[in-house]
C-alpha cells in the first residue's frame, strides 16, 4: 500500500484562451495516508472521477504532482503505479469462469498455482460467488458480473491502492448494503489504502473512516460522518449531507444575536460587527415545533417517511425543515425554535470561526 499525495493538482479536458477557465479539478493538495478507507463525495460533474483516474494513472493532470510514497509517479502508466480500479460497469472476461476470472490478474504476475487458488477461494467466499465458480460469466446477471469486478480489485495484495468508481451503481439495493459491509470488513482485515468514489452519502458515510465532499473542483472538507453532519465547513456540505439537509438562511449579526427576517436567533456567543454575506445553519433534527416558544412559520407541506415527519415551512421568504417524531401533532399556528448549541454560522459559504 502507499500513501498518495497531490501537490497543487489540475485538470481540464479542453484549452481555453481564458488562464483560469474549465478546470474540473482545480489547484488540489491533498493526501491520502497508507491503509486509510476514504470516500471522495459529491454531485455529478464535481470532479470525482477525474480526480480518481488522476491517480490511477488514466488522466494526467494538466499541472503539478502525484506522489507514492513521496515518489514523483506523474507520467507512470496505471501498470506502473501498480493500482487495482473497480469501474462503474462490470469489466470482465466473459469466455472465462468467474474463478478464471478472478485468477487473471494473479497468472499475469506470475504468482504459483497454489497461491492463486487459495486467494481465489478466499474472494469467492468473501463475495458469495463458490456456488457459481465455474459458471461461465457471459451466463450471469449484472450484480454477480460487478462482484466479480470487485473481486478482481481485492485479489490482489500487492497493490498501492484499490480504487472504486461508483461500484454498486448496477447492484439492486438489497445486496448495496451486504457488499458495503463486506468491503469495509475487509479494509479492517486487511488495511488496504481504499478510495471510494460515489454521489450517494449513505456509501460514503457506511464505507468510509474519512470522507471528503467535492465541490466544483476542490474538496471543501475532509472529515468523519460525525464532523460533517455537526460541523460543516461549507454550506454546501451543510444541504449535502442529511435529509432533509442542514437549512441555510441568510441573516445579519449583532453580537451574539442573529437577525433573519427581522426575527432574532439567540447565538450563545459572539461574533464581529458589519461582516457581509452571513448565513446561519441548522439541521432539521434541531428544530423544535411549538405553538408558544419561538419565531412564527407557515406550514407548507408534512411528509410521513416512516421513522420520522419532515415538516416543510416558510419563514419569510425561506424554507425551513424540521424533523419531528412520529405521531406528535403540528401546531395550529405553529412556531419554531432552533437549539443555539447546533446553530452554524457562516460567511461567503465557509464556516465562521468564534472571535
Amino acid at each position: 500500500m502507499a500513501t498518495i499525495t497531490f501537490q497543487e493538482i489540475a485538470h481540464r479536458y479542453h484549452q481555453s484562451k481564458h488562464k483560469d477557465a474549465g478546470f474540473v479539478v482545480n489547484n488540489l493538495s491533498q493526501c491520502w495516508q497508507d491503509g486509510g478507507a476514504y470516500a471522495l463525495l459529491g454531485p455529478s460533474g464535481c470532479g470525482k472521477t477525474t480526480l480518481l483516474n488522476i491517480i490511477s494513472g488514466l488522466v494526467k493532470p494538466t499541472a503539478g504532482k502525484v506522489l507514492f510514497d513521496e515518489i514523483d509517479v506523474t507520467d507512470l502508466s496505471p501498470q506502473q503505479r501498480n493500482i487495482a480500479q473497480v469501474f462503474q460497469f462490470p469489466v470482465v472476461y466473459d469466455t472465462l469462469t468467474v474463478a478464471a476470472n478472478l485468477a487473471f490478474p494473479l497468472r499475469n504476475r506470475g504468482l504459483v498455482k497454489t497461491e492463486i487458488d487459495s486467494r481465489v477461494q478466499s474472494v469467492l467466499a468473501i463475495l458469495g460467488l463458490e456456488e457459481i465458480a465455474n459458471l461461465k460469466a457471459r451466463s450471469l446477471n449484472a450484480d454477480d458480473k460487478q462482484k466479480i469486478s470487485l473481486g478482481r480489485g481485492l485479489v490482489r495484495t500487492d497493490v498501492k491502492a484499490i480504487l472504486f468508481d461508483e461500484p454498486l451503481t448496477v447492484i439492486d439495493p438489497h445486496l448495496k448494503w451486504e457488499l458495503r459491509t463486506e468491503l469495509k470488513r475487509i479494509h479492517q482485515q486487511f488495511q488496504h489504502t481504499m478510495i471510494y468514489v460515489t454521489h450517494d452519502q449513505t456509501e460514503a458515510l457506511t464505507f468510509a473512516d474519512q470522507v471528503m465532499v467535492m465541490y466544483e473542483g476542490a474538496i471543501v472538507q475532509v472529515g468523519t460522518p460525525q464532523e460533517l453532519f455537526e460541523k460543516p465547513q461549507h454550506t454546501f456540505v451543510g444541504k449535502f449531507i442529511g435529509s432533509p439537509g442542514m437549512n441555510i438562511l441568510p441573516c445579519a449579526v449583532d453580537g451574539s444575536v442573529a437577525v433573519v427576517d427581522g426575527n432574532t436567533i439567540d447565538l450563545q456567543q459572539d461574533y464581529e460587527l458589519n461582516r457581509t454575506g452571513l448565513e446561519i445553519g441548522i439541521r432539521p433534527e434541531h428544530i423544535t415545533l411549538s405553538n408558544d416558544r419561538g419565531i412564527a412559520v407557515q406550514v407548507t407541506a408534512v411528509e410521513d417517511v416512516g421513522k420520522h415527519i419532515v415538516v416543510r415551512t416558510k419563514l419569510g421568504d425561506h424554507n425551513v425543515n424540521i424533523i419531528v417524531r412520529e405521531g406528535v401533532a403540528i401546531p395550529e399556528n405553529p412556531r419554531i425554535w432552533f437549539d443555539p448549541s447546533k446553530l452554524n454560522l457562516f460567511q461567503n459559504s465557509y464556516l465562521l470561526g468564534v472571535t
